[in-house]
Formats: C-alpha cells, sequence, structure tokens
C-alpha cells in the first residue's frame, strides 16, 4: 500500500492540480481587500503564511462583505448567514473573524426591543406604524408630526432632547405617531425604544410583588435608551404606583436626561388632578405637582386633534 505522503505528493505534482493552485492564488492576491491587507502588514506576513492560508483567502474572496450582495437577512449568502468575514493575523497564520453584519445588528436590535415591548402590552399596530401613513388632515396631527418626525430626524444616542407629551381625544393617533418615531429610530439610527402601555404596566408591577420581580422590571423602564409611556392617566392611581412607581422613573430619567414620552387624554392641568388623588380618596397635591414637574423637564406639551381614526 502506497503510503499517505507519497500520494499526496505525487498528487500536488499533477500538472493540471498545480494550474488549479495558481489561478485561486492569482485570484485570491488580486482582489482589492485581500491585497490591502497584504500590503498593510508587510513586514509580518511571509510567503510560506499566505501558502497555508491560501483556502482561508479564497473563502474570504467568495463572500459578501457589508451586505453589498444581500437584499435581505434571509437572503444572506455567506457562509454563516448575518456574519460577514475579516482577515486577521492569528500568530504565525492568516485566519478569517467572522463578525455580525449591519442587517444582522440591526435585526438582533429589532427582536431584542420587540420583546421588550411585547411583555409590556402595546397593540401590534403601534409596532408596524410608520410617518408616511400618519394621516395629516388637521392642524394639530401636522403640529404634531412635524414635531416628532424633527426628533426622530436629529436625535442621536447621547443627545440631550425632550420628549413629546401628546394629549387629545381618543383614536386621534397619538399612540400611532410613538410607533412611528421608534420605527424610525430603529431602522434609520439603530436605537431602540421601549413604549410601555401605562394601565397594564401598574397591574403587572403590582403583581411582581408577589414573585418580587418588581425591582428588576422597574430597572427595565428606567434605564431603557428612549421610553415612550402611552395612556398615561387611563391607570387606577395608587399612592404606590404614583410616588414609587412613576415617581422613581420620572426622577431616574430627569437627572439621566433621557428622552421621554408620553400619550394621553388628558393635558398637564388634568394629568395633574388624575394624580392627586388616589383610588382612596386621598388627596396629595404636592406630591402630584412634584412628578408633574419631572413630566414637564422632559417632554413639550402637543395637542393632537382631529376625526377619531379607529371609526
Amino acid at each position: 500500500m502506497e503510503n499517505i505522503n507519497d500520494t499526496l505528493k505525487r498528487f500536488t505534482m499533477n500538472s493540471r492540480f498545480q494550474q488549479q493552485m495558481n489561478d485561486i492564488k492569482r485570484e485570491v492576491i488580486n482582489h482589492p481587500d485581500i491585497r490591502e491587507f497584504l500590503r498593510k502588514h508587510q513586514d509580518e506576513i511571509t510567503t510560506s503564511m499566505i501558502e497555508k492560508s491560501l483556502m482561508k483567502l479564497y473563502e474570504y474572496k467568495d463572500q459578501s462583505k457589508d451586505c453589498r450582495d444581500c437584499p435581505s437577512l434571509d437572503s444572506c449568502v455567506n457562509m454563516m448567514k448575518g456574519f460577514e468575514p475579516e482577515i486577521i493575523l492569528r500568530r504565525d497564520s492568516i485566519d478569517l473573524h467572522y463578525r455580525p453584519c449591519k442587517k444582522k445588528r440591526i435585526a438582533d436590535e429589532r427582536k431584542k426591543s420587540r420583546e421588550l415591548i411585547q411583555s409590556i402590552y402595546v397593540p401590534k399596530e403601534i409596532l408596524q406604524a410608520s410617518f408616511g401613513d400618519f394621516s395629516l388632515e388637521s392642524d394639530g396631527r401636522l403640529t404634531a408630526y412635524e414635531y416628532a418626525e424633527r426628533f426622530a430626524r436629529e436625535y442621536e444616542l447621547g443627545k440631550k432632547m425632550k420628549g413629546l407629551y401628546l394629549y387629545g381625544k381618543f383614536g386621534v393617533g397619538k399612540s400611532y405617531l410613538l410607533g412611528a418615531i421608534a420605527n424610525h429610530l430603529a431602522e434609520n439610527k439603530q436605537i431602540s425604544s421601549l413604549i410601555v402601555y401605562v394601565p397594564e404596566f401598574f397591574r403587572e408591577m403590582k403583581q411582581s410583588l408577589s414573585d418580587h420581580s418588581t425591582n428588576e422590571k422597574l430597572e427595565v423602564v428606567k434605564k431603557a435608551p428612549l421610553l415612550m409611556l402611552d395612556d398615561i392617566g387611563a391607570e387606577v392611581m395608587t399612592s404606590w404606583t404614583r410616588d414609587e412607581i412613576l415617581g422613581s422613573i420620572m426622577q431616574f430619567r430627569m437627572q439621566e436626561n433621557l428622552p421621554t414620552f408620553f400619550s394621553s387624554n388628558f393635558d398637564y392641568g388634568e394629568l395633574q388632578h388624575h394624580l392627586t388623588y388616589s383610588q382612596r380618596g386621598e388627596e396629595e397635591k404636592i406630591k402630584a405637582a412634584r412628578i408633574m414637574e419631572r413630566i414637564k423637564y422632559l417632554s413639550i406639551p402637543i395637542r393632537v386633534d382631529g376625526p377619531n381614526m379607529r371609526h
């Protein structure tokens, strides 16, 4: 039986095989990214290293970079879907490192945001909202749209900007506009938002006292990069939810200058009245005024009018 080394040696001496290897090497060396990498590391890379790593470099050549050849994440052409190769030096050899591509990072961010939003009771239509589908048939809706679009266009992570306090009758598009802002930021700037339907969230916080998960859930809301409190004022108010939950959220976000949005059927004055009286009829004007000062610090009030779009 022929020794395996002799078999390999005889095979590699084959002229056709040699020609194929030379063609592969030529393609690899002439690839712009690979040529630039070799030029950049010319003092560290030897001919022997290139020969040993030829198949790795060929693998790099045939894959998409910067999502150039991928119309969508599902159509990714790379060996590892959603990951793009990067050439690296590893000790005395040339190797590939796979990192998440741009589309993969956006998809992961959206998935993370959807999971958070889904856990805090937001209607599905809000998660699909867009500026393009927002009706501008009244002055109030036009003004609200202009403020919302400007925020979405100008905001960057870490930038100090006031959110909006959108108030008006039922069904005029307040919640929808919050969803449009969140979707625009996710799609165009990869900034995640957390939209919280306040009445259900407060009920969940009360129930979480039994399994001691209150603080964990509260921290998620307090520290969201961009928070939207939907339908504030529709909840049954208690001293505990006002002071320990809402008050804690408002205080933290004011101190950290974190963008915060609100939608409500109440204007500032009506919301303050709502916060003043607890479910038991207790009147606590000072505590309500303290929370309202934080809401006013965080937001610009805008009245949204027009017909009820749900009918």
